[in-house]
């Protein structure tokens, strides 16, 4: 059986402009996972588990507001809903970090929302904190747009070294053979920070499970390492230090636009 679930190898680049310049990339890979293949994924892998321990694994409470339980997609599509779309019909595909050994960090988890004809219909932007704190920006797209442009207001407190008065600048490739993720943060005094991740296709099988993980051996706690090695870089390089304030729900959204009539 072949999924629409996907690994997507490539690489995570930084480039911070203000108010000094740093560079970090590293090579590391996603998983695409489509949600109503989450039990098949499970079933017929011998390296990858829903809800359970396994070399690859897949929490939903990992995500959403699911930590007492539900189901993701659910919580997806209620916010599809509120972006004034139709949901019935629909599927949804999420780009993330899985578990390795049963750990994982997600600082930014995509939600692609696909109408039933294939057209994109919202994409859902959930962003984490190492305070573990989480909150999705949802914002809906015409489905016809390639590459989807999105933009909004910073909600949410991410890093000791960005203000919060910064716009994000969302440029994405919907995954296909290839997908990217681009983000432009912007603040008063013009562009401060590019991120992006851009990876190839590859089919989600044991063999190429079992190949990212001898490529990308503790790839999710390298991930983490990786954050804390680069904030005592800048610290170092004597960038200001935003203070962190508590969020005023540890689980949070905001709504970018609604559906226009007709869409």
């Amino acid at each position: 059986m072949s999924f629409r679930s996907a690994i997507y190898e490539g690489h995570v680049v930084h480039r911070r402009f203000a108010p000094k310049t740093h560079t970090l990339n590293y090579r590391v890979f996603s998983l695409l996972i489509d949600l109503d293949e989450l039990e098949a994924l499970s079933s017929r892998l011998r390296f990858f588990g829903v809800d359970r321990f396994a070399l690859f694994s897949f929490f939903n409470r990992d995500h959403g507001t699911l930590k007492q339980g539900g189901s993701l997609k659910a919580w997806a599509l209620s916010h599809v809903a509120e972006a004034g779309f139709d949901t019935a019909g629909m599927r949804v595909e999420i780009l993330c970090y899985p578990r390795i050994f049963g750990y994982t960090f997600n600082p930014l988890t995509v939600y692609f929302c696909y109408a039933p004809d294939g057209q994109l219909r919202t994409v859902l932007y959930e962003v984490c904190n190492t305070f573990n704190e989480r909150h999705t920006y949802i914002i809906p797209t015409t489905g016809r747009d390639e590459p989807v442009r999105h933009s909004c207001a910073k909600a949410f407190y991410v890093s000791p070294f960005m203000p919060m008065d910064c716009e994000y600048h969302f440029d994405i490739v919907k995954p296909q053979d290839r997908t990217a993720i681009r983000i432009t943060e912007t603040g008063p005094e013009g562009k401060m920070l590019f991120a992006s991740f851009a990876g190839e296709r590859r089919p989600m099988t044991d063999r190429n499970l079992l190949g990212a993980f001898l490529k990308y051996p503790l790839m999710t706690m390298k991930v983490t390492a990786a954050i804390h090695v680069e904030a005592v870089r800048l610290w170092l390089k004597g960038l200001k230090i935003y203070r962190h304030s508590p969020a005023e729900k540890v689980v949070n959204s905001s709504l970018v636009g609604a559906a226009k009539p007709g869409e």
